[in-house]
């Protein structure tokens, strides 16, 4: 089975395997941009990136409904097992875990994370999927780092990469991100939510494309691409 990949905009995709349905980063209350609404996301998994409000976004009211399993850091786990969502697995920076539908391995992310009642939401990070032996790192929230060569080490069959600027990694940044990962494939996120973010996805996929070997698929919130 290939694997589908949603975008529901912003930093959330729902990645649907022949196993399980993984939800990352579940921010469509507010989401301006969302073609979906909370109440209508059926997933197994919800993976939450950071603390902040427009990637934790719905984790908790989608856990309570769908009974969906929570993966986050260990801080991010506390607190949502203080809010009654008893279905968890915390995890940390360089640590993975073998699921039923795969392995995930959690990423560096040059970012913050403090939840939404400003308490303390640990270190922020990206996700690596190695799912039906395809490889996708979502890079979530982050600025340009290194070792995202190492990450390209892996062989990534895609890369989800932010290109809003002003919180995350620029246009520019993001194309020096994708020199060093090598992916063969290349989806820009986090961008044109807010007025502050807005870019151009066309113009950096053309540039992207221009100056390595990797393929760019810019979506709309609400496409999705098959691995």
């Amino acid at each position: 089975m290939t694997l589908k990949i949603t975008w529901y905009g912003h930093a959330c995709f729902l990645i649907e395997t022949d196993k399980a349905k993984l939800l990352v980063d579940p921010f469509l209350s507010g989401n301006p941009l969302s073609p979906v609404q909370a109440d209508e996301v059926e997933t197994d998994y919800i993976l939450v990136s950071h603390g902040h409000g427009d990637h934790l976004g719905d984790t908790i009211e989608i856990a309570k409904r769908t009974g969906a399993t929570v993966i986050s850091n260990f801080e991010i786990h506390n607190w949502i097992v203080n809010r009654g969502i008893e279905k968890v697995h915390p995890q940390h920076i360089g640590g993975g875990f073998d699921y039923p539908w795969g392995r995930v391995k959690l990423t560096i992310a040059q970012h913050g994370s403090s939840l939404p009642d400003g308490s303390y939401g640990g270190n922020p990070c990206g996700f690596l999927f190695y799912i039906q032996g395809k490889k996708i790192y979502h890079a979530c929230d982050t600025g340009l780092f290194f070792d995202m060569k190492l990450i390209g080490e892996e062989g990534i069959d895609l890369a989800i990469l932010p290109i809003g600027d002003n919180f995350t990694m620029g246009p520019d940044d993001a194309l020096r991100a994708v020199k060093l990962i090598e992916p063969e494939q290349v989806v820009p996120v986090h961008y044109d939510t807010f007025d502050v973010i807005k870019q151009d996805p066309y113009s950096w996929a053309a540039k992207v494309e221009k100056e390595t070997s990797a393929k760019v698929t810019v979506m709309k919130p609400g496409d999705f691409l098959e691995l």
